[in-house]
């Protein structure tokens, strides 16, 4: 079986860069420096469906998308988190927050904060991710 992106997620994101286990998505709400990690796996749910292997690269790879947006973004506090309860499909969201964001300190989700990327923002974004994560 081959790993296929839930369709909510495609329509939500955008393809940043595959790393050796999950695929890297930019959020499409603009109102936060925000990426997704998705396993690259067939019929992922939840983390305990990983092997203790893939758990552990899932991990690393965790760390290197946290590095990456405390880096870029130099936020307040990093959100990382999986929910799942919309999506099943196995996804870390890896969020920047900031204390002057509009949601702040409640959580994104059911916030009510979104905003649309410009076409050229969002192309922006997505090559300063890019290459983040190309770099050695």
């Amino acid at each position: 079986m081959k790993f296929v992106l839930d369709p909510k997620l495609e329509n939500d994101s955008s393809f940043i860069c595959d790393l050796t286990l999950t695929q890297v998505r930019l959020s499409h709400n603009a109102a936060f420096a925000w990426i997704i990690l998705i396993p690259r796996l067939p019929n992922m749910v939840e983390l305990i469906d990983l092997s203790v292997s893939e758990q552990e690269q899932l991990l690393k790879e965790i760390r290197l998308a946290s590095h990456i947006m405390r880096t870029l973004f130099q936020p307040t506090k990093l959100n990382v988190a999986n929910l799942g309860n919309v999506v099943s499909q196995l996804h870390i969201h890896v969020i920047a927050r900031f204390n002057t964001d509009l949601a702040w300190p409640q959580p994104v989700w059911n916030s009510g904060v979104h905003q649309e990327y410009m076409n050229s923002e969002k192309q922006q974004r997505i090559s300063l991710l890019v290459n983040a994560f190309m770099e050695p």
